[in-house]
């Protein structure tokens, strides 16, 4: 019988180590380190083992369906070529249990307690039995060992109440005799983190991270049930987005909106050219055996030599790198708990998030479209809502006029639709979220688009997204040699009022629209 699973989510605190417990921790780190390859070596030999015997090639040859069912029979030739072979996690774990034992890392200690205890040392042969286990199907590639070069980042416990155990008495986190003191801020300061400790803990996880050159240490709580939500939504309003390398408009009842994404990412571009350059020029002065006489790389060749320059200018690059992400990640958060403000229910086109690498690099790399939309795709499910993706070729919102009902093709560089009635034009990207936001099952009824565009007009005119043109609307917009000539209107329409306490986060909005709002009130 399958246990009975129940949501989780994480809770990250920085913790507060002394210099002796961090160099015994990243003793403890070394060990699983060495406990990982060991259990990994054994699985690889295991494996080769496996898929030379004459069970396992019976096994292949049998019929992957059987009356279009999966064949059982075939799961159970497998199963028993893997027993036979001991290619299964509780033998892998209990290889590594037999290691951790036989090394006998508490000799000549005087401290009394495990260097890894028996959870964590399961807990990384399951890690390593995982990766082969996807290799042995053909679903990864081959798994690496891990070298000093790539350490073990964090351990966890298999429980709350042993191994790596969080006192939520104390704040403290407690391995063996380590007492590691959590940093928490003043009390009624978060409201969220405590209502996230209040919940029950399942496993606390030890990691470290590079920053500013210095290791840092941190526990992750996995805690039971679902994240506090910070803001309220409004249950059953349908949220319309459309999706840009750069920007996201997003449209509701409530608001409209074409906000940029993650504003406060400003990659230096220039910098890390230079860092880079002098980074590859180390490479090339330390280790001449790799390049050509005209400076090609040699194939097959390894870099064997890093120089203290060179890491030192690695770790800058790091550095920089990962302050980027943390504000990308901050940004996307504030973001779609905006959105989800306005309502559960979100729509956007199926979009090929690779394919904007491809053809929009540079801003697909500093803004992360991809990662925000998974972001809102686990918010809106947790808030008992659904991220709908609508059929991009079915409606080609970016071309479809519902006053007329047909569909014209545009260039990327016309941002502003013309309307088939010739009653204005309104921005190309808040009119798709629009359309997206009144779309049933993959079509556009003309009937509710009637019915929902006076008052969706009403509130993007306010913002200046529709404009009305006293003269010839498509004179006008072939006289100018861009569409974005036109002049450029607020960022928002309306705003949404914070609640539980949190500060007020408007989507976009400016100072010009208070007028509005206050008008409103």
């Amino acid at each position: 019988m399958a246990r009975k699973t129940t949501p989780t989510f994480i809770v990250e605190l920085p913790l507060s180590v002394t210099r002796a417990d961090a160099r015994e921790m990243g003793v403890r780190l070394e060990l699983g380190r060495q406990l990982y390859n060991a259990c990994l070596g054994e699985g690889l030999r295991r494996l080769e083992r496996m898929r030379e015997q004459r069970t396992w090639a019976q096994a292949c040859a049998m019929p992957r369906m059987k009356d279009r069912k999966p064949n059982k029979e075939r799961a159970a030739a497998f199963a028993a070529a893997r027993a036979a072979s001991g290619f299964t996690s509780a033998a892998i774990s209990a290889f590594g249990t037999r290691c951790k034992n036989e090394a006998k890392w508490n000799d000549g200690r005087t401290r009394t307690d495990a260097r890894v205890g028996a959870h964590e040392c399961q807990l990384i042969a399951q890690q390593a039995f995982s990766a082969l286990d996807l290799y042995a199907f053909g679903k990864r590639g081959r798994p690496r060992f891990k070298g000093k070069g790539r350490p073990l980042h964090s351990l966890q416990g298999k429980s709350a109440d042993s191994g790596i155990y969080w006192n939520p008495g104390t704040a403290r986190l407690e391995w063996g005799a380590l007492r590691l003191r959590a940093k928490l801020p003043q009390l009624h300061k978060d409201p969220w983190l405590e209502r996230a400790l209040a919940r029950r803990t399942k496993f606390a996880r030890i990691v470290w991270r590079q920053v500013k050159g210095r290791r840092r240490w941190f526990v992750q709580l996995a805690q039971e049930g679902f994240s506090p939500q910070k803001y309220h939504t409004i249950k059953d309003a349908t949220v319309g987005l459309d999706v840009g390398p750069s920007t996201l408009a997003v449209v509701s009842d409530r608001a409209a909106a074409l906000v940029p994404l993650a504003p406060e990412v400003q990659q230096p571009w220039a910098a890390t050219r230079r860092l880079q350059r002098a980074m590859d020029r180390s490479r090339r002065t330390t280790n001449p055996h790799c390049y050509h006489a005209d400076g090609t790389f040699k194939s097959g060749a390894k870099i064997t030599v890093r120089s203290r320059g060179y890491l030192k200018l690695n770790a800058q690059l790091a550095q920089t790198e990962r302050v980027l992400a943390k504000r990308r990640a901050r940004s996307h958060g504030r973001l779609s708990n905006c959105i989800l403000g306005l309502g559960n229910r979100i729509q956007t086109e199926k979009l090929n998030y690779t394919a904007f690498q491809k053809r929009f690099g540079r801003s697909t790399k500093v803004k992360a479209v991809g990662s925000l939309m998974l972001k809102l795709r686990r918010k809106a499910e947790r808030a008992d809502g659904e991220f709908r993706e609508l059929n991009t070729q079915a409606l080609k919102l970016s071309q479809y006029d519902h006053c007329t009902g047909t569909c014209t093709k545009k260039r990327l560089s016309e941002r502003w639709h013309v309307l088939g009635d010739g009653s204005g034009v309104v921005q190309r990207d808040v009119y798709s979220a629009f359309l997206a936001a009144i779309a049933d099952q993959n079509l556009i009824h003309p009937s509710r688009a009637a019915a929902a565009w006076p008052a969706a007009q009403s509130l993007l005119a306010r913002a200046g997204w529709v404009r009305e043109q006293p003269v010839s609307v498509a004179g006008l917009l072939a006289a100018t040699s861009e569409a974005d000539q036109l002049p450029a209107p607020e960022p928002v329409a309306r705003e949404r009022a914070p609640v539980q306490g949190d500060t007020s986060r408007r989507v976009g909005v400016n100072r010009t629209s208070k007028k509005v709002l206050e008008a409103e009130a």
